[in-house]
């Protein structure tokens, strides 16, 4: 019988070559729209994945290029591109992220990944034994709203989601996410 662990893994494959089959003509369209009116139009940032391996995560980039490479709960409205509200709102940002899925670097459903510098982050985290589970695109601190400018809110509902993740939770969570639950990544007032 199969573990969660190893159908996870298996879900995770299908449904980001599903999504890449299904996303890629209208991504192709976005990124090209951004990268003739703004220039690059994929951020690549450096995160700290399982086991605190670094890996380059891809998204679709929403703010100026002149941003200094931070967590979202930093940045001002005026740091994002004319479309950035938008692509995080709707979470269209992460559709390159497939890509991550599809290669194992993450999962749909895990602890987000945080950046090298967020110490503190990483700290709680550690203490708790969240990177010994795949990071994610989705999951309960996503959900419910809780951002990295709360370590240890986060790493205790990281740890949580590590604990009771099963088949239930997993599609509830991707199935919640595309709903707009969560409303995509916090912005500075």
């Amino acid at each position: 019988m199969m573990n969660h662990n190893h159908l996870t893994r298996v879900l995770d494959v299908f449904l980001s070559m599903a999504g890449i089959i299904i996303f890629f003509p209208p991504l192709v369209f976005v990124l090209i729209i951004i990268e003739m009116l703004y220039g690059k139009s994929i951020f690549i940032q450096q995160r700290v994945g399982f086991k605190q391996k670094p890996f380059r995560i891809f998204k679709i980039r929403t703010m100026k290029s002149s941003t200094k490479d931070q967590s979202s709960h930093f940045i001002k409205p005026n740091d994002l591109m004319p479309y950035g509200k938008i692509l995080r709102v709707t979470k269209l940002d992460e559709l390159p992220q497939l890509v991550n899925i599809l290669f194992g670097q993450m999962s749909f459903v895990g602890p987000r990944p945080c950046l090298p510098q967020q110490k503190s982050v990483i700290k709680e985290r550690e203490k708790r034994g969240v990177f010994n589970a795949r990071p994610g695109l989705t999951g309960f601190s996503q959900i419910r709203k809780v951002d990295m400018s709360h370590p240890r809110k986060l790493a205790r509902l990281d740890k949580l989601l590590i604990k009771k993740l099963n088949l239930t939770i997993y599609l509830g969570l991707i199935v919640a996410t595309i709903l707009g639950k969560g409303l995509g990544d916090r912005i500075k007032r």
